[in-house]
């Protein structure tokens, strides 16, 4: 990173993705792994988003944690636990040029579809889990995006925003996890640490505190265009250095 400017725009991304994260039970990705990944490279912008979403979920977790359907979520933990390294292996292995259009395609793609509310018959029940686990685990650990795949598999699911938060949220502590214990966390200074994490706090507080206040039909829309915006950036830029 260069200088402070990086720091506290470091800082900015990760309390937009916390805020985002906070008030609908994931997000954060979406909208901070293209701004993250293209300031501190895909390797450090993955991981710290696997941090920051891990952080967040285990603090939202604190008040949903009863209402977690342990037995739905197992088919989709144990898959994303299958195919965590192949991610991890893609991230590390894969030109970055290929990599940021990659997860420029990766999130695009996926404000599309969520935004579509598409219907896929092939991802309910138990087989549609697997597949969604599997899709999600390979996404998190390459790109940051593991949430868009079981958001997919709520909305077959016919889950209510109340099932699905707490749910995602234990999702997004396990599968972040498991993506940090292949990679290891980003090697970042500890000033640089002290302002991502005083983002997070912040972005929490701000996410809860919104959740209470903003309708759905305003905020969805708004989280969507900002993802897709990030997603295009990304996308020209690894078209850009090809």
């Amino acid at each position: 990173m260069n200088g402070w400017a990086d720091a506290f725009a470091l800082a900015a991304i990760v309390l937009a993705g916390s805020t985002v994260q906070r008030m609908s039970g994931m997000g954060f990705a979406l909208v901070a792994v293209p701004a993250l990944v293209l300031l501190i490279g895909p390797a450090h912008g993955v991981a710290l988003s696997n941090c920051a979403s891990g952080v967040i979920s285990a603090a939202g977790l604190v008040d949903t944690w009863r209402r977690v359907r342990l037995a739905a979520m197992a088919p989709l933990v144990v898959a994303a636990a299958c195919t965590v390294p192949a991610g991890t292996w893609a991230l590390h292995h894969v030109p970055e040029p290929d990599l940021l259009t990659g997860m420029g395609l990766l999130v695009t793609v996926s404000v599309a579809v969520i935004a579509s509310g598409v219907r896929v018959p092939a991802l309910r029940g138990r087989g549609g889990a697997v597949t969604a686990g599997a899709a999600s685990g390979f996404m998190n650990a390459s790109a940051g995006v593991g949430g868009p795949a079981v958001s997919l598999y709520a909305v077959n699911a016919e889950w209510s925003v109340a099932e699905f938060v707490p749910n995602a949220q234990f999702y997004g502590v396990v599968v972040n996890a498991l993506s940090l214990g292949a990679k290891g966390v980003p090697h970042l200074s500890t000033p640089v640490w002290v302002l991502a994490a005083a983002g997070m706090a912040v972005g929490t507080l701000a996410g809860r505190a919104l959740s209470e206040r903003v309708p759905e039909r305003w905020a969805r829309p708004a989280i969507l265009l900002l993802a897709l915006a990030g997603g295009l950036t990304t996308l020209g830029k690894g078209i850009g250095e090809w």
